[in-house]
């Protein structure tokens, strides 16, 4: 069925150019329901777009084959804007009122339209992060509604060379796709990973990507610096290629094998080697060499960042890494090492929660900046057929609707089905204990009364009542306690044996043999 109802996103990567589709559920949750990606190493260096042509190329493949799995056209994308040129720069803008009056909120705007004029040379401003205020000698959030004479506002403002975004506009345009909002992806990323007591403690935010790493510096709520290293992954990899490796078993041999800190054994075996099914092998000392000052350099560039901050010593919350090469083991022992810092953690997935994702996302660290686009997006993204009348759509809609209430229906019913056989499963398994149990004391019934009766059997037995003895025992037999009918037999046995040795008849028999005996040997 085709949906007309999702909010469509895209980052353009350097390794690759990924399109996402999806759907804001009432609970907060994220329906995933596209998803589609392609190499972009020959179109996109450091995420800026450098080859037009082909960028348009795998933006047109993307599109399309997110519209093959909706069934329904995309009218407009958000877009996320990063790269090499990104950066934060700090701006102070000042306002001396001369006498003391009342900051209004136009007052506020005034100083914001101030700071966005700044002059820049071949850059221009994506976003503006507002920070305190002073007002006087305090410095505050909020400033609208307090007397003063003098304000300062205190911005971050977040620029990029002035072509990035016009190139991204100009592939958009090719690929026949409006831009539904430019969205910055280090901010995206940060609310998609980062908490909210993470950002309000002081953190740093280090996205490790291919060609690039991306550093965020957060306190008291404020993206306080960002900067775009040109240093990634792929960095690694090419030092490993330079050994006459050929790139692609390159990569699997960082993948396979490669550590960010490897700690120093005493005995260690210089001659180790690692082997890529017999196409390529490397000594294990030296593939540890080259990974470890690769990702050593790339970690002290983003620790020199986050000291430029000015917050190196407020990160109550440490520092947060995330990206595709977040997965290198031993990583949070590099930076550890670099930083002295022991509160570090890897986020391999955000802090939204997402259905249907299997089969889309791997919760690895490279999709977060596309699942914050994603969050970020408010608009519905579908194309509406113009040959289609409103009605005809409004129409869909209700089928959709419905379709979706009986789904939700049969759910339910299900749900009560299941736990309908769940009760009479546990009914049924109460009865069944109830039976065994009352089983079980007939059992010992049968047992205690054939004991007695065995008892009362030896008793007359003792008092030469032998037919009652024996009828006692014919009674027990009649319980049919299967321990017991050895015992039993037993004594029906020797009960009858005493029955017959004290029986006057035979007796008299045995006397009068006795005697016949005597007299025959007297004869004799």
């Amino acid at each position: 069925m085709a949906v007309t109802d999702f909010i469509a996103a895209i980052e353009l990567g350097s390794s690759k150019i990924t399109g996402i589709a999806g759907k804001k559920n009432a609970d907060g949750s994220i329906q995933i329901l596209a998803y589609a990606s392609e190499h972009s190493s020959d179109c996109i260096k450091k995420g800026i777009i450098y080859n037009l042509d082909k960028t348009t190329q795998c933006l047109t493949s993307v599109i399309q084959r997110l519209e093959d799995q909706l069934q329904a056209s995309i009218k407009k994308v958000y877009v996320g804007i990063g790269g090499q040129s990104l950066r934060s720069i700090r701006n102070i803008e000042t306002k001396q009122l001369g006498e003391e009056v009342k900051i209004s909120q136009a007052l506020i705007d005034e100083l914001m339209k101030s700071n966005c004029s700044m002059n820049l040379i071949d850059q221009e401003i994506l976003a503006v992060e507002p920070q305190e205020y002073k007002v006087g000698n305090q410095l505050t959030t909020e400033p609208v509604g307090i007397p003063t004479e003098h304000i300062e506002g205190h911005y971050v403002n977040i620029i990029a060379r002035n072509t990035l975004k016009s190139n991204i506009r100009q592939c958009f345009r090719q690929a026949g796709c409006e831009v539904a909002d430019y969205l910055l992806s280090p901010l995206v990323t940060a609310n998609v990973v980062l908490t909210e007591s993470e950002k309000r403690a002081g953190c740093a935010l280090v996205d490790f990507g291919a060609d690039t790493t991306t550093v965020s510096v957060y306190k008291n709520n404020f993206l306080r610096h960002v900067a775009v290293i040109p240093l990634g992954s792929s960095n690694i990899t090419k030092d490993i290629a330079s050994l006459q490796i050929e790139e692609e078993d390159a990569e699997q041999l960082k993948l396979n094998y490669a550590s960010a800190y490897t700690e120093s054994a005493e005995e260690e075996d210089m001659n180790q080697e690692y082997v890529l099914d017999g196409r390529c092998s490397i000594r294990a000392r030296k593939l540890e060499d080259i990974v470890e000052a690769r990702t050593a350099e790339i970690l002290e560039n983003a620790w020199n960042q986050i000291k430029l901050s000015g917050y190196g010593n407020e990160l109550n919350a440490g520092i947060v890494i995330t990206g595709g090469a977040s997965r290198l083991p031993n990583l949070c022992k590099a930076f550890t090492a670099i930083t002295k810092i022991d509160k570090i953690r890897i986020a391999q997935s955000g802090n939204v929660e997402l259905k249907d994702e299997e089969q889309y996302v791997t919760p690895n660290g490279s999709q977060n900046t596309l699942i914050g686009l994603l969050a970020a997006g408010k608009e519905n993204c579908c194309k509406i057929d113009p040959h289609k009348s409103q009605l005809s759509w409004l129409q869909q809609q209700e089928e959709e609707e419905e379709a979706k209430k009986k789904a939700e229906e049969e759910r339910k019913r299900k749900e009560e089905e299941a736990k309908r056989l769940k009760a009479e499963a546990e009914r049924k398994k109460q009865l069944e204990e109830e039976r065994i149990r009352q089983e079980q004391e007939r059992a010992q019934k049968r047992l205690r009364d054939c004991e007695a009766l065995i008892a009362e059997a030896k008793r007359l037995a003792e008092r030469k009542k032998y037919k009652d003895a024996l009828a006692k025992i014919e009674e027990a037999q009649d319980l049919k306690i299967s321990e017991k009918m050895q015992e039993l037999n037993d004594l029906r046995a020797a009960i009858s044996q005493q029955k017959s040795d004290n029986n006057p008849l035979k007796k008299l028999i045995n006397i009068l043999k006795n005697e016949a005996d005597e007299m025959m040997k007297g004869e004799n």
